[in-house]
């Protein structure tokens, strides 16, 4: 059915579709580097080059999905990373496998480019929430679900078993989504140069700009502190399995639920007010991560991940409200930096590694995120405005 709680659910399964391989790896990122002789900063690559290749790929995927329908872009990305999650099973060297992560992070923006202009074509007012709702919600479930069954599949059958699982899963999606979303006809086609070209008039814009920095810091922190955490859990004196690693997860989505909660109430501060609490949240929790304990590791990251979301939502809120022109370019910008944001707090902090271990890295994170309050203070809005949802 295409009524309105069958789109809600779709939207909810293009959530999870599109972050259930995003991150997987990072529960098995250990046994990852034990099997194929890796350094820590070498299998964080494993993560990198699916953010890379999304930041990549982020600034055409608004013109192609307009060219060729947003639903049928989804789909064929649905579709592209069944194949591509599976593919991981046969690697056999990390080059290998960052090929085929690589190849992943290509087929993402079609799902999230997809979605968001899919949900704001058909839907307007209380109603876009509620499905942008589903699926923010669905991404989060997406994110926990791939850690959680990368993690317990390999911890009793190897690092590869699990990306069997999360390929069929992958694919599962495709006819819940097909029957759930009613078809939406090509929209006229957006010229890439065009695209592109506001792209770079809005990376001339200091608050715009800063905004796009700003979100840089905030996924290389969420992918530096997620990334080298199992390491640590891994490492004595904790010694966790995989699977137990996997289990520390759980705590993602409801992380990831408070933090709405919590920002209704930042939303009526002006930007530039709110975000700083957003980072002393992470701050936070990157302090209980210090604590060498299970219960302690799991809030830090509970802790963590509420003030990265909230961070995350406000930044692409003001962009949505800064932009005068070109939208979508503008969220492209966002995106674009985001990612490779990503891409560096997946690889950088691992180089910190052999010499300082856990805490190095930790450092180097608050570091960064000391580098997003800066930012946050050249993002001058006059009035605040509602506080959006948004993706993670």
């Amino acid at each position: 059915m295409t009524g309105t709680a069958g789109s809600r659910a779709a939207l909810f399964v293009v959530g999870f579709g599109a972050f259930l391989p995003l991150y997987a790896p990072q529960s098995v990122l250990p046994r990852m580097a034990e099997a194929l002789g890796a350094s820590a900063a070498a299998t964080g690559g494993v993560i990198g080059a699916t953010t890379l290749a999304v930041a990549l790929a982020a600034p055409m995927a608004g013109p192609l999905t307009d060219r060729f329908g947003r639903k049928r872009s989804m789909l064929a990305a649905l579709l592209a990373l069944g194949p591509l999650t599976l593919a991981l099973c046969f690697c056999r060297t990390l080059e290998q496998v960052l090929v085929a992560r690589f190849l992943q992070g290509l087929a993402l923006p079609g799902l999230l480019t997809g979605a968001v202009a899919y949900i704001g074509g058909r839907w307007s007012g209380a109603a876009a929430v509620a499905m942008t709702g589903a699926f923010v919600g669905g991404s989060a479930m997406g994110g926990f679900a791939g850690r959680f069954l990368a993690g317990l599949l390999g911890e009793h059958f190897g690092w590869k078993a699990g990306f069997a699982a999360l390929a069929l899963l992958s694919l599962a999606c495709v006819p819940l989504v097909r029957r759930g979303l009613a078809d939406d006809a090509p929209q006229p086609q957006t010229s890439l140069g065009g695209h592109l070209a506001a792209l770079l008039r809005h990376a001339r814009d200091r608050r715009l700009r800063a905004a796009a920095l700003f979100g840089a810091t905030l996924l290389f922190a969420m992918t530096g502190t997620l990334s080298y955490v199992g390491f640590h859990l891994a490492a004595p004196p904790l010694g966790l399995g995989p699977g137990e690693i996997g289990l520390v997860f759980l705590v993602y989505p409801l992380g990831a639920a408070m933090a709405p909660l919590n920002g209704r109430r930042l939303g009526r501060l002006p930007v530039r007010r709110a975000l700083p609490v957003t980072l002393a949240l992470c701050l936070a929790g990157l302090g209980l991560l210090l604590i060498p304990h299970v219960i302690a590791a799991a809030a830090g990251i509970c802790v963590f991940i509420t003030g990265i979301f909230l961070a995350q939502s406000l930044a692409l809120g003001y962009v949505g409200r800064t932009a005068r022109f070109s939208p979508g370019a503008a969220a492209g910008l966002y995106v674009c930096c985001f990612y490779l944001g990503g891409s560096l707090g997946a690889v950088l902090p691992g180089l910190l590694w052999p010499a300082y271990g856990w805490t190095g890295c930790l450092a180097l994170i608050a570091a960064v995120l000391a580098v997003g309050a800066v930012m946050s203070r050249l993002m001058d809005e006059s009035v605040p405005a509602p506080f959006p949802q948004a993706d993670q």
